[in-house]
């Protein structure tokens, strides 16, 4: 079982879905844990129930656009946990539009919450894990970060930064005690997928059920994943004894038959 004692965890998009998730994973493997996101009253919401189990945890409001937001957040951050040991970039966003219909706000919003955010976060705590010779950069990409589907060029381009970012960085950190990896899960069933199923229910007039068979079916997926499972392999990925694994992007796909 991992055991993460000692270690402070940041987590950003911390107060739902994959983010919370990760966050109570991280905490029972021991870690120090703070949540990040810009709905404040998620963060300390999670926190909340974390602490009522007996975690150490805190909550930062962050915009992770917001290059000033970002240096305060991990700032902050280091002080509550002593040190960030382990980021988790977790915040992110989707639209699904065809591409005639994706606008240039729409665009650059989701470069800006998946993409930059990422580099932003990343760039704050990286400096500190190289020079204590130990850390994990974990981001949540998607299976969009490593192919295309129909109606998401945005956040299929979005998706695609992240992980090439995570292989770049990866190549800079090799060897230096830090291990920058992502995840790239399918469809979770989380607060963002339902809002997906929402939007095809009501641009296609179809039912909820409808809506959801017809996503899983263009991913290839038999069911949804659960946030836990992704969460159970950041954690797998912060382990002291993962080293070895540095610049992969790990595939969640949600494909297995159902039991």
């Amino acid at each position: 079982m991992t055991s993460l004692a000692g270690k402070g965890a940041l987590v950003t998009g911390g107060g739902r879905g994959i983010g919370a998730a990760a966050a109570e994973a991280l905490a029972v493997a021991g870690a120090r844990v703070a949540v990040a996101a810009r709905n404040m009253e998620q963060v300390v919401e999670t926190a909340a129930r974390l602490r009522g189990l007996g975690h150490e945890v805190f909550a930062f409001r962050c915009d992770v656009t917001l290059p000033l937001e970002v240096k305060d957040m991990a700032l902050a951050a280091s002080e509550a946990l002593g040190q960030v040991d382990i980021l988790v970039n977790n915040a992110g966003t989707a639209t699904s539009n065809p591409l005639s219909r994706v606008s240039v706000e729409e665009w650059n919003h989701l470069m800006a919450v998946n993409a930059t955010g990422t580099f932003l976060c990343t760039q704050a705590v990286l400096r500190g894990m190289e020079g204590r010779h130990w850390g994990r950069v974990v981001n949540v990409a998607s299976v969009a970060g490593l192919e295309g589907a129909r109606y998401i060029s945005a956040y299929t381009a979005a998706k695609h930064a992240v992980v090439g970012f995570t292989r770049a960085v990866a190549a800079e950190v090799a060897g230096s005690g830090v291990t920058v990896n992502a995840v790239c899960p399918g469809y979770v069933d989380t607060p963002l997928t339902r809002e997906t199923v929402n939007r095809i229910m009501h641009r296609a007039d179809m039912s909820r059920e409808d809506a959801l068979e017809a996503i899983l079916l263009q991913a290839g997926q038999t069911r949804l994943i659960e946030a836990a499972e992704v969460a159970d392999k950041i954690v797998e990925l912060c382990d002291p004894q993962s080293e070895g694994v540095n610049g992969e992007a790990v595939v969640i796909d949600g494909k297995d038959a159902l039991a």
